[in-house]
C-alpha cells in the first residue's frame, strides 16, 4: 500500500484552514495541523474533522515546534495560513504582527530548507499588499504598496516566499488572495458582523456577540460600522482554497491574484444582509469614527484571469448569494444557541 500524501497547515483552526482541512481529507491526504493551545479547547471550525486529522500545538514564533513537526511528519505540502488576520489589529499590535504574519513565515520556510526542502509551499498572501495603489483592476503585475502594518507584513512574507524560491530552488507560490468570506468567518471581520447583526435584531437576540472593542455588538438596537462606502472584492473561502491546492499540484511554482473582479460596498453588504431577513438595514447600522481606519484601501477588483488560464479555477458563487448564505447560517447557530466569535 502506498503511503498517504502529508499536508501540514498552519492556522487549521481558522476559516481557510478548516475548509482547507475538509478538502484535503477528501483527497485523500493526511492532515496535519498547528494550533494555538488554549484553555477552552473548543475549535468550532473543525469539530467535526475530530480524529481525522492530527493537531500539533504552537504557533509561528516558535521555530523549534515547527522544525520538529517538519522533521517528523515530512509534509510533501506545507500551506501557511496562520497570522495576525485582522487588518484592523495590526495597528495596534504591529510589532506582534511582525513577528507572526512576517517572521513567522521565514520561519517555517527555514524549517522546510533545513528538514524537507522539496516539499511544496503555499503561502497566504492577501490583497492587501497593493493597499494604496491607485489602479482598479489588479493582477499579478501590479506594483505593491501596501498600507498597513498587517499588509506591509504580508509583502515581506510574499517576498520571502519568491526570495527562497530563486534562493534555493523550493517549490515556494503565494496566492494573493482578495477578501473571502464564508459562515466561518470570525466576527472581527465586517461580513461577519453584519451577517450576524441581521439574523440577531432578527431574532431578537438579548444577549449578541462581543465586538473587537468588547462590547455587545449591537446596542440600543444599532450596529456600528467604519466607513460604509469602503469597497471591497469579496467571495467564497470555501471555493479559494481550492485554489490553494491547484498551485501546488503545477509543474513549476507561481504565483495567483484569486478574486471575483467584482466589487461590492459596505453598504451594498448592509443592504443584502438585512433585506434578506426582511429588514431596512438604515434602521440597524449606523456608521462609528470610532471603527474607521488610519488609511483605508483603494478601490479595487482582482483579476484572477491567469488562474483560470492556468489553474482553470473561477469563482462560482457571487456575493448575494454569499451573503445569503452567511445571514442563514448565522440564523441557525442564534436558533440553536451556538455562536462562533472567533
Amino acid at each position: 500500500m502506498s503511503r498517504k500524501e502529508t499536508a501540514f497547515i498552519t492556522g487549521i483552526t481558522g476559516q481557510d484552514g478548516s475548509y482547507l482541512a475538509e478538502f484535503l481529507l477528501d483527497k485523500g491526504y493526511e492532515v496535519v495541523g498547528l494550533t494555538r493551545r488554549t484553555t477552552h479547547q473548543r475549535f468550532e471550525n473543525i469539530e467535526h474533522l475530530a480524529g481525522k486529522i492530527i493537531l500539533e500545538f504552537g504557533d509561528l514564533m516558535d521555530p523549534e515546534t515547527i522544525e520538529h513537526i517538519v522533521a517528523e511528519y515530512k509534509p510533501s505540502e506545507v500551506y501557511n495560513l496562520a497570522a495576525q488576520s485582522v487588518p484592523a489589529d495590526s495597528w495596534k499590535h504591529p510589532m506582534v504582527t511582525g513577528e507572526i504574519t512576517a517572521l513567522g513565515t521565514v520561519r517555517v520556510l527555514e524549517a522546510l530548507r533545513k528538514h524537507k526542502p522539496d516539499a511544496r509551499f503555499y503561502q497566504a498572501t492577501s490583497r492587501e499588499i497593493y493597499g494604496g495603489v491607485k489602479q482598479e483592476v489588479i493582477d499579478e503585475q501590479s506594483p505593491v504598496f501596501a498600507n498597513n502594518p498587517y499588509g506591509i507584513a504580508k509583502l515581506y512574507s510574499h517576498l520571502m516566499t519568491l526570495n527562497y524560491r530563486d534562493s534555493y530552488d523550493m517549490y515556494t507560490a503565494s496566492g494573493i488572495l482578495f477578501n473571502h468570506e464564508s459562515p466561518r468567518r470570525g466576527l472581527h471581520f465586517v461580513t461577519r458582523k453584519v451577517t450576524s447583526a441581521a439574523a440577531a435584531i432578527k431574532l431578537g437576540i438579548t444577549n449578541p456577540p462581543l465586538n473587537e472593542r468588547g462590547r455587545p455588538l449591537i446596542e440600543s438596537g444599532k450596529l456600528r460600522l467604519g466607513n460604509l462606502e469602503a469597497m471591497r472584492d469579496w467571495g467564497y473561502a470555501k471555493e479559494y482554497v481550492v485554489a490553494m491546492w491547484m498551485m501546488l499540484q503545477q509543474d513549476r511554482p507561481e504565483d495567483y491574484v484569486i478574486a471575483t473582479n467584482t466589487m461590492y460596498s459596505v453598504q451594498d453588504l448592509c443592504q443584502l444582509a438585512f433585506g434578506h431577513v426582511g429588514l431596512d438595514w438604515r434602521d440597524h447600522v449606523e456608521s462609528d469614527t470610532r471603527f474607521m481606519r488610519p488609511t483605508e484601501i483603494e478601490v479595487q477588483r482582482g483579476d484572477y484571469s491567469k488562474a483560470q488560464r492556468q489553474l482553470g479555477w473561477e469563482p462560482k458563487t457571487s456575493f448575494p448569494e454569499l451573503v445569503r448564505l452567511m445571514v442563514d447560517a448565522d440564523v441557525e447557530r442564534f436558533k440553536g444557541g451556538s455562536f462562533q466569535t472567533e
